[in-house]
């Protein structure tokens, strides 16, 4: 079966650079409910001040306290459950190898004016009530102790309403449009589906609806699917991050196509080969513009969010230095595909 799967996979084209023409699994915009403008991005102004160790949520927003167990999550690839904490606030809790980096990718995201989710990451988090789990049950000790979790707040004055699609929506071809493609680039998000993103509407005085990348847990590791944990900084270091720089325009190899060897579903080869254009034909100057908004963040800033997100000082370290090297190269509007790693950066991958 699996030389099978290989000898399809090698056979389908691999050439996908443009958008797909449909894609079954994607649902319609946002309901006809749905007020106000939509909005994907907004001027943050005060990149330089913002918090990154806390991120969109702040201090104030921390989980704390005693956490109750409400129902499983059985959707997505990754073990996820909802709580209740002492204040009556609900969270989702994701475990597994996702939590580090969605966590550090979320405060990125946020930090030079997109939406992002209230993310935040516990080393150790204690539910009360807690069943056995039909994923994940591993991961959980007998009196609920949980390691390594990432914690997403709902609130309450936001709805999410629907999906939103890369190539169909209100902002295609937009400046925002191209930076938030570059940013998912920079932090190697491959996992690109239309799924991952979220509408939400925000109510209020001022209703709209905010168009979210709200699944960034494949981030700071590979361009694309294997068998590499993600959030990893070998492989986050070593990748290829750019195909070609021409005059007018940047190819990015974010999202990458499948590994060679992988083995897939033909359907899921189709998808994934689908989402290849989303990192290609960037143009420069919109390139340069989320160089120039992510170039705002000082160092410190930079290495508060993966502080955030619970690395240790040498993976903050060297996660940093890529990010900030890429920051550089776009700023230059010179892009480096490959360079060897300095001495510094070699000590902090051994």
């Amino acid at each position: 079966m699996h030389n099978f799967s290989k000898a399809l996979l090698i056979l389908i084209p691999l050439t996908a650079g443009t958008p797909a023409a449909e894609d079954q699994t994607t649902p319609g915009a946002a309901e006809t409910t749905a007020k106000g403008p939509a909005v994907l991005w907004r001027d943050p102004v005060d990149i330089a001040s913002r918090n990154l160790y806390y991120g969109p949520g702040g201090k104030a927003h921390e989980p704390q306290g005693t956490f109750t167990f409400v129902k499983e999550d059985l959707t997505g690839s990754n073990p996820k459950f909802d709580v209740v904490d002492q204040d009556g606030v609900k969270w989702r809790v994701k475990m597994g190898e996702e939590a580090r980096p969605e966590t550090a990718a979320a405060r990125l995201v946020w930090a030079v004016g997109y939406f992002a989710n209230e993310d935040y990451f516990m080393p150790v988090l204690r539910v009360q009530n807690m069943p056995r789990l039909g994923r994940g049950g591993n991961l959980v000790s007998k009196d609920g102790t949980i390691h390594n979790v990432r914690l997403k707040r709902h609130l309450k004055d936001q709805k999410k309403i629907g999906i939103w699609s890369w190539e169909k929506n209100p902002f295609t071809n937009t400046r925002e449009w191209y930076g938030l493609r570059v940013l998912m680039a920079v932090i190697n998000n491959w996992d690109l589906k239309d799924y991952n993103n979220s509408i939400y509407q925000v109510l209020g005085d001022s209703p709209e609806q905010r168009y979210v990348v709200s699944d960034l847990g494949s981030s700071f590791g590979t361009t694309g699917l294997n068998w590499n944990p993600k959030g990893t900084l070998k492989a986050y270091r070593h990748s290829k991050w750019v195909n070609r720089m021409a005059p007018d325009y940047i190819d990015f190899n974010v999202p990458s196509r499948p590994a060679f060897g992988t083995f897939l579903a033909i359907p899921e080869v189709v998808q994934r080969l689908g989402l290849v254009w989303i990192g290609r034909h960037i143009p420069t100057q919109d390139a340069d513009w989320m160089g120039r908004l992510l170039a705002q963040l000082s160092p410190n800033q930079i290495r508060d969010a993966f502080r955030g997100a619970g690395y240790n000082p040498q993976e903050v370290e060297g996660f940093s230095l890529v990010v900030e090297r890429r920051i550089g190269e776009l700023t230059r509007q010179k892009i480096i595909s490959t360079r060897q790693p300095s001495l510094h950066e070699r000590s902090l991958l051994n």
